[in-house]
């Protein structure tokens, strides 16, 4: 029987390729020390699946004929570990494989015999079997979307030459970053010189944990910690976070400004809830509210001198974070950049004259946030832009007197993750 590590990557890998959905932030949760093994695989079975197929295919008896998605994962995770798992044995690849092969939720029982062959077969030459699937075109491991969403992080920089070498960066799992809340640092946790408060894991450290457990310090991607290191001078008293869990921008803006008052919106009742667990337990006054941000800001009758839309969006700039990005449909873009327009309405007739509104989207597409950009400026000539931000965090195009209004890191310098935003400010 599969291992429950196994087992679980094979799930993730079912809900991917079999339902068209994202692999749940907590598909690993219970898993214990196995979990290290089962990212592993799992990142490299969702980053190499097409040159994984492609490798299969001309050993098929009938190449053009379709095979079972159980077949395909039992496959694809049985030489992914061949191929670059070397502390996995042939006996654990090879065997856990045909066991999945067989399962009757996962797996194709008429392959079984397939599956032993073709991973026995390779299992004779792992490093043969390696040297052949990185020889294949990177591009068979991802489809015209992600294509679309390299070059359009890269067109902001004139910098559409390197498309193959961002892709080959993003195959790199990140590493996180960290952001202390209170008391000391711990021990394993450097500064990032180039970006003040943010932390990263010494080499060999191990992940601090029982720290965040204690709510001392929180995991926050660099890009979210630039994004709120902003320049304001002008004083703060009402904050609004419109899009606010799970809360690391909530908290962000707490730490900043102590002595304003925050609201906190999040639709989801469940993740209303958990979101209010996490900020007390931080021991931050923050009101949270379960409601829809746009339905809400349309009826409020409060202002706010800092108004935060993190907003829904299709997570475009987020590929190395969640490497399955590359196989879903994304046929929801107009639904999110019709939200996201609405949302910008709303609150800025809800922003207190002098006020700043910061609008970010983890999306590197064009109509998430410079359509959105050029439209505010057209619709609301009341708002003017913010320089906010320093010069390198934007595009050459967007700077002025060392700052820019437009945030959107170099993704080939940029370690974050791929976000781009805009501040205004209301006359």
């Amino acid at each position: 029987m599969p291992t429950a590590a196994r087992l679980h990557v094979a799930h993730a890998l079912h809900e991917v390729f079999g339902e068209g959905g994202r692999v749940p932030d907590i598909w690993d949760r219970d898993l214990g020390d196995d979990a290290h093994l089962a990212q592993a695989l799992l990142g490299l079975c969702l980053r190499r699946w097409g040159r994984l197929q492609a490798w299969v295919k001309p050993k098929l008896k009938d190449p053009d004929r379709g095979v079972p998605l159980g077949t395909r994962v039992s496959l694809a995770m049985g030489l992914a570990q061949l191929a670059w798992l070397p502390g996995v044995t042939d006996h654990a690849a090879v065997n856990e494989s045909v066991d999945l092969a067989a399962d009757r939720d996962l797996g194709f029982l008429p392959h079984k015999g397939l599956v032993n062959a073709l991973l026995r077969r390779a299992a004779k030459d792992r490093a043969a079997l390696a040297a052949e699937l990185e020889a294949l075109p990177p591009s068979l491991d991802r489809g015209p979307a992600t294509d679309r969403a390299l070059g359009a992080a890269l067109a902001p920089h004139h910098a559409g030459a390197e498309l193959e070498s961002l892709w080959a960066r993003l195959q790199v799992p990140p590493r996180p970053d960290f952001r202390l809340i209170r008391g000391e640092v711990p021990e394993g946790l450097v500064p990032i010189p180039d970006l003040s408060g943010c932390l990263r894991l010494a080499e060999g450290a191990p992940f601090p944990r029982l720290w965040l457990e204690s709510s001392g310090g929180m995991v926050q991607d660099r890009s979210s910690q630039a994004l709120l290191a902003y320049r304001r001078e002008a004083p703060v008293t009402r904050i609004l976070d419109a899009c606010a869990a799970p809360g690391g921008k909530t908290t962000t803006l707490a730490l900043r400004h102590p002595g304003a008052t925050i609201t906190a919106l999040e639709v989801h009742p469940r993740r209303a809830a958990r979101l209010r667990q996490t900020l007390q337990q931080r021991g931050l006054q923050v009101q949270v509210i379960q409601a829809d941000a746009a339905e809400w800001l349309e009826v409020c009758g409060a202002s706010f001198d800092l108004i935060l839309i993190d907003a829904p969006c299709s997570g475009s700039g987020t590929l190395q974070k969640h490497p399955e990005w590359a196989w879903l449909k994304h046929d929801d873009l107009p639904r999110l950049t019709g939200l996201q327009r609405r949302l910008l309405a709303a609150a800025a007739d809800r922003l207190a004259p002098g006020g700043l509104l910061i609008y970010a989207v983890c999306s590197w597409l064009p109509e998430e946030g410079a359509a959105h950009r050029e439209w505010l400026a057209q619709a609301r000539p009341d708002l003017r832009p913010a320089e906010v931000w320093p010069a390198a965090m934007g595009a050459a195009s967007d700077a002025g007197d060392g700052l820019t209004s437009y945030f959107r890191p170099h993704p080939m310098s940029w370690e974050g993750e791929g976000f781009q935003g805009f501040a205004v400010v209301r006359e």
